[in-house]
């Protein structure tokens, strides 16, 4: 299993922890050291399954979008986008729970040409005002004739957004370009004729699932 390296001090750490209250306990033969070894030891487990990083396929194409996280569909609605499609896009919203991968990929291929982060809050990111006040960073796409906007927002327990992109980078769809820590969302702004193939409560796996036909 492949691991995303913004994950391995984390894993280090808690492993590391584990062994320490393990050995303790095994020295004192304490039940309430015993116990939190337990916990110790399945925290360190879980660590490493949030940062796990499969290799991912699917379909690909210059028609098609393909999700860019793991996680639920929350929403797919046609919005405004201002910032770089600079008009009507059809936006589709993905939560990501604690137990997702939370590496992140591109959803079309083309040249990164706008990137922005803004600090702000750190509200439930399953909810609609978390695309509007939460920490984010954002990644414009020039595909062909089509704009495409992908934004990673942090959420309740995210504290940390990571963004591989910078304007001028050459992107390949199912490509990695960012992971965010612990629980969080992800936006995708699509050409505002394009037909999505997902609905709300759906699942999808990122570089794998299509969630979209570009017009």
């Amino acid at each position: 299993m492949k691991f995303a390296r913004e994950g391995k001090p984390f894993m280090w750490i808690a492993s590391v922890v584990a062994l320490a209250v393990t050995g303790a306990s095994l020295i004192r033969h304490s039940t309430l050291l015993e116990f939190v070894a337990g916990v110790c030891i399945l925290l360190a487990v879980w660590v490493a399954y949030f940062f796990r990083d499969p290799e991912r396929d699917g379909d690909r194409g210059a028609q098609l979008a393909i999700a860019p996280a793991d996680g639920k569909v929350v929403q797919v609605m046609e919005v405004d986008e201002p910032s770089f499609i600079h008009g009507r896009s059809l936006k589709i919203s993905i939560f990501m729970n604690v137990f997702s991968v939370h590496v992140n990929r591109y959803p079309v291929s083309g040249r990164v040409t706008y990137t922005h982060y803004n600090p702000g809050k750190f509200l439930n990111a399953a909810v609609d005002k978390a695309s509007l006040e939460n920490e984010m960073s954002s990644v414009g796409i020039e595909s062909g004739t089509y704009r495409v906007l992908v934004r990673q927002i942090a959420g309740l327990v995210a504290r940390r957004i990571i963004t591989y992109s910078r304007p001028g980078d050459p992107c390949e769809q199912g490509q990695r370009f960012g992971i965010i820590r612990f629980g969080s969302r992800v936006d995708i702004y699509l050409p505002p004729d394009s037909t999505p193939r997902v609905r709300i409560g759906e699942h999808t796996v990122a570089g794998t699932t299509v969630i979209a036909e570009l017009p």
